[in-house]
């Protein structure tokens, strides 16, 4: 593949990834009880770890990082700016692109679903839910317990089965990245 074309194809990937992780900010059951809601958005980032390189991973939550910064509503609900980034859930958003980058770095070379399940679940969840919890903490001045009880433990659970679920959706998206990349 020529050069040129590699590029292309990498950007395109992260193009398609960024817009989907935009998406999946609009798919949200609001949680009475707490500041962030339940979103489909971490089985995204967990794809955007599991398809790119950790550069690429890292350079596609910073693009929609500052997509969401200068205006365009692309966080959760459709909000946007710098108030949602320095605000009390911006934590969670700053910490996509230390959990992808990490992530990406530690799935191994070669698709394996445990491997990636268990990356996903034992670094990307705890990195994410720390970035949030601190942002969380210092811009509310909530209780730590408080911020756990809101913040943090509702979400476990379905954080989990999503980031199964990015495992499993990996291995044929993977696939299907790889038949693009050798066709002339």
């Amino acid at each position: 593949m020529s050069e040129s074309r590699e590029k292309t194809m990498r950007l395109t990937h992260i193009a398609l990834l960024i817009a989907m992780n935009c998406i999946s900010a609009y798919l949200i059951i609001p949680l009475p009880f707490s500041q962030s809601p339940l979103a489909l958005q971490t089985l995204i980032v967990n794809l955007v770890a599991f398809l790119l390189p950790p550069k690429d991973a890292a350079i596609t939550m910073l693009a929609y990082i500052g997509i969401g910064l200068i205006g365009v509503p692309v966080f959760t609900a459709g909000t946007s700016g710098p108030g949602k980034m320095f605000g009390p859930t911006g934590g969670y958003i700053w910490a996509y692109v230390v959990a992808v980058y990490l992530m990406s770095a530690l799935k191994g070379k070669t698709y394996n679903l445990k491997r990636y399940s268990l990356v996903a679940i034992v670094i990307g969840i705890p990195i994410i839910y720390l970035g949030g919890a601190i942002q969380l903490h210092f811009v509310t001045e909530m209780p730590w317990a408080a911020v756990i009880t809101s913040g943090v433990l509702p979400f476990i659970p379905l954080d989990i089965v999503k980031s199964i679920l990015a495992a499993i959706l990996a291995k044929p998206l993977l696939n299907i990245i790889a038949i693009r990349n050798t066709q002339p």
